[in-house]
């Protein structure tokens, strides 16, 4: 049940130090104790977002910020980095912004950038991503996008997904210079998103509540960009002008309390992700980057129009 990762920083594996991982293992986990929760509180849990609701006022409250200090220095987070030094409570700290300089946007324009801070995994066809998580499960990109004609129109196309931890930066940014339309609300439980739970059903990703946004990207063509809400996660905020010119970098939102997930879909041809990321795709490990950094290169077809 460990999760590793590669730090794209360093070219190293890394074990990632799981927040609440023994809710996550009882919850998840394949005991006769975590089956027995599995059965019997975790739908209490995913499909109630009240009790979300519950934990983000208690992550709300002044008190809270009792916890910033202890949750820093466990986790490592640096706090140079940090736009404001003071929060008036945890979740304020959760969705703290950050100084501009510490995450550069990769200025080529034929480059896409990353929109978080997360563990990335890359798919330069998503009709052949299986096995990612835990082998022989397929993503079925039908019942993620509700839409089975829609879905034919990127199963031949690039997905990227990155999965942002509790410890990460939570705001999200667009990839690239665009027109984004206002989002579709899909309903859904919010199971965790973390490995441990995806291990033992990817589909959780097409159950989970979720917000799906169209980006008309010029040559990237129309990119499609979901957040998924997890446990603890029941608000997703939009922060970008619907309908309306954004650039690369833009902050497009961000997400409460909690562990959360976005996935980005792209046109068959399009762009050409980077080698390390599909390598470490392949091997089998997440890698972890921040956001503004170099994701895909536009494809020669999509450069010309073809």
């Amino acid at each position: 049940m460990e999760v590793h990762y590669v730090d794209r920083a360093t070219g190293k594996v890394e074990s990632e130090k799981i927040y609440g991982k023994k809710a996550l293992l009882l919850l998840y986990g394949n005991s006769p104790t975590s089956r027995f929760f599995s059965l019997f509180l975790l739908p209490l849990l995913a499909y109630f977002p009240w009790i979300s609701k519950w934990y983000g006022i208690l992550q709300r409250r002044p008190k809270s910020r009792e916890k910033i200090d202890s949750f820093i220095e466990t986790y490592g987070i640096d706090t140079s980095e940090f736009r404001e030094k003071s929060f008036a409570s945890f979740n304020d700290f959760f969705i703290r912004k950050l100084k501009p300089e510490c995450r550069p946007i990769v200025a080529d324009p034929l480059k896409l950038a990353m929109p978080a801070d997360g563990r990335y995994l890359v798919f330069p066809n998503v009709g052949k991503a299986e096995g990612f998580y835990v082998k022989g499960q397929k993503f079925d990109l039908s019942s993620f996008l509700l839409d089975p004609p829609y879905a034919r129109r990127y199963e031949d196309g690039a997905m990227m997904i990155v999965r942002l931890c509790p410890t990460d930066y939570h705001r999200f940014h667009f990839p690239c210079d665009g027109v984004a339309s206002k989002p579709c609300k899909v309903k859904g439980p919010l199971f965790s998103v973390n490995p441990i739970a995806l291990r033992k059903r990817l589909s959780i990703l097409s159950e989970n509540k979720r917000m799906i946004t169209e980006i008309e990207a010029g040559p990237f063509g129309t990119i499609l960009y979901v957040e998924i809400g997890a446990t603890c996660v029941g608000t997703i905020h939009q922060t970008y002008p619907f309908d309306a010119p954004v650039k690369k970098g833009d902050e497009k939102g961000y997400f409460s309390f909690g562990g959360s997930c976005i996935v980005l879909l792209f046109e068959k041809g399009r762009i050409q992700l980077d080698a390390d990321l599909i390598e470490n795709t392949k091997r089998g490990l997440e890698t972890k980057a921040n956001f503004g950094e170099s994701l895909a290169t536009l494809a020669f077809s999509g450069r010309f129009g073809e």
